[in-house]
């Protein structure tokens, strides 16, 4: 079993994490862009994950292959109509693999490298980078993954709330010490569980609702430990206010609940929400964030 310690939870630095790996450099949630996330100098790798049909858990956004960046086995383009034929909790992982989510690239982001590319196992990640830590960064990251569920999904394209988050942390707990993973969700019911059952798990809430964090916080019913908004909806006194929220730690330290919002991609941006006094952003370009260097070790040859 992987250590529970939480010495390494809340360490004072500015947490620049790579969204989807580096999705404005490479195709998303793919092993080659959490290595160039590494490459730049994130400090937290950022991902999705979905379950397929066999309990495996794979890195993707969807749980079905979207029409805009991947290709059937045969090579053919997802009609948008039936994208969600192609659902991966009814597909074997053998099923999944053979999917080209890479060739086409993504049309949002011109600077995308495009190259084959198919949906990994969140195993063959973590083996991948820690791999690549170990030989290239020699520095660890944290890892903040997402569990993509939906109420609305369940049992049609997600196991339910209770069994992903146990799939999701019995796989977890056989690769990582806990205390460089952070659980993220926007369904609050996987944060619930996630908190009665697994205490020592980080968490975070994402939000992208214009409620305010009272309201947000009230409905998840404890304080986690990242509030993480869609950083249009932060100002100033919405991140002062958020600073004076405290976490109780499993170990029962009090410490101040981390303010990250997503996903921050222009360079102006990155500089307004650090002077806000934001704990980290979450980025589809590491290379820009790494430009201004923002307390985070960069490697040498990016410098």
């Amino acid at each position: 079993m992987a250590s529970q310690s939480l010495s390494q939870v809340y360490l004072p630095k500015f947490d620049v994490q790579g969204h989807r790996g580096a999705r404005g450099l490479k195709p998303e949630n793919t092993v080659s862009a959490f290595l160039t996330a590494l490459d730049y100098g994130v400090t937290t790798l950022e991902l999705d994950v979905v379950i397929t049909k066999d309990k495996q858990v794979v890195v993707s956004h969807e749980p079905w292959m979207h029409h805009a960046i991947c290709l059937m086995p045969d090579g053919k383009p997802i009609p948008q109509r039936d994208e969600k034929k192609h659902n991966i909790y009814q597909l074997t992982y053998d099923q999944v693999r053979q999917y080209d989510c890479g060739t086409i690239g993504n049309p949002k982001f011109p600077e995308q490298e495009k190259a084959k590319a198919s949906k990994p196992l969140l195993s063959d990640v973590i083996v991948a980078a820690e791999t690549h830590i170990k030989s290239f960064t020699r520095y660890e990251v944290d890892y903040n993954i997402e569990i993509k569920s939906e109420e609305e999904l369940d049992r049609a394209f997600q196991p339910s709330p209770e069994e992903f988050s146990d799939l999701v942390y019995t796989l977890i707990d056989q690769y990582l010490p806990l205390d460089r993973v952070v659980i993220q969700s926007f369904d609050f019911r996987v944060l619930r569980y996630f908190h009665e059952k697994y205490p020592h798990v980080r968490l975070a809430a994402l939000v992208e609702n214009t409620k305010s964090a009272e309201e947000n916080l009230k409905e998840l019913g404890f304080i986690p430990s990242v509030y993480s908004p869609y950083f249009k909806l932060l100002t100033n006194s919405i991140v002062k206010e958020l600073r004076t929220k405290i976490v109780t730690t499993s170990d029962k330290k009090r410490v101040t609940m981390r303010v990250i919002p997503w996903t921050v991609n222009e360079e102006k941006d990155m500089l307004v929400l650090k002077g806000m006094g934001v704990d980290g952003f979450i980025t589809d370009y590491p290379d820009r964030a790494a430009k201004y260097k923002l307390t985070l070790k960069i490697p040498a040859d990016k410098k």
